[in-house]
């Protein structure tokens, strides 16, 4: 699913690339030398775990269960966005994001053959802080790179369940794509890629009710998050 935005996403930039190359009237000439705007973002995200696996017997059932995320689903993400100018091809955005999505765990056990499936609801408003790169405007767009880091916090998190993940994330960004000049505004199809940096894995599992699930929480020693959203920037 994420190989086919990846393409459908550049499709839309080759298409707009072989549209441009006809010289035509400029909508919004001067709308990038604004200090401040602001807008509104919305789309729709995979959210993914990388998982280090403790490989170690469980202590009570001496059983070494493995996990992984093999199915992904989509979500649903909506934000606000504000940018700062700073030189013809560099501005600074902020925009905090609501990603509505989940996290589809299946645990298996080599030995016995057992598995057992859970699915984590991860609801993250993130605070990303970008510098976007601009590429030269030709006619009504301009694409663009930006990179940057995140700060994010877990409003989905519930307990006694097979993973428990802590509250807060941090991590970088990076993402490509390409302001259309509308007569009034700018639409801005952007594809994201958020790479998290700390272990959002809780281990010591003081909420657990059903002592069963301790094995699974075992299972992992690590997780870092990863996430990519598809995104429509209105400004």
């Amino acid at each position: 699913m994420e190989r086919k935005i990846c393409i459908l996403f550049f499709c839309v930039l080759s298409a707009s690339n072989l549209a441009a190359q006809k010289r035509m009237v400029q909508n919004q000439p001067y709308g990038d030398q604004q200090w401040f705007h602001f807008g509104i973002s919305v789309g729709m995200n995979f959210q993914d775990l990388i998982l280090t696996n403790a490989g170690v017997p469980d202590a009570l059932s001496g059983q070494t269960w493995y996990a992984t995320l093999p199915d992904y689903s989509p979500g649903f993400s909506v934000g606000l966005l504000t940018d700062m100018y700073m030189n013809p091809f560099m501005n600074l955005r902020i925009t905090p994001m609501l990603h509505f999505g989940d996290k589809q765990f299946a645990f298996v056990e080599p030995n016995t053959g057992g598995h057992y499936k859970s699915v984590v609801r991860s609801n993250y408003l993130t605070v990303p802080l970008d510098v976007k790169f601009r590429a030269l405007r030709l006619n009504n767009y301009r694409p663009y790179f930006l990179a940057g880091a995140y700060t994010a916090i877990d409003l989905g998190r519930k307990t006694d369940e097979a993973v428990y993940l802590q509250p807060m994330d941090f991590g970088l960004t990076l993402g490509i794509g390409c302001d259309f000049y509308l007569p009034i505004i700018k639409i801005i199809p952007e594809l994201r890629f958020s790479f998290g940096l700390t272990d959002v894995v809780k281990h010591n599992r003081t909420d657990l009710t059903n002592n069963d699930l301790q094995k699974y929480s075992d299972a992992i020693s690590k997780g870092l998050t990863r996430m990519i959203s598809l995104t429509f920037n209105f400004e």
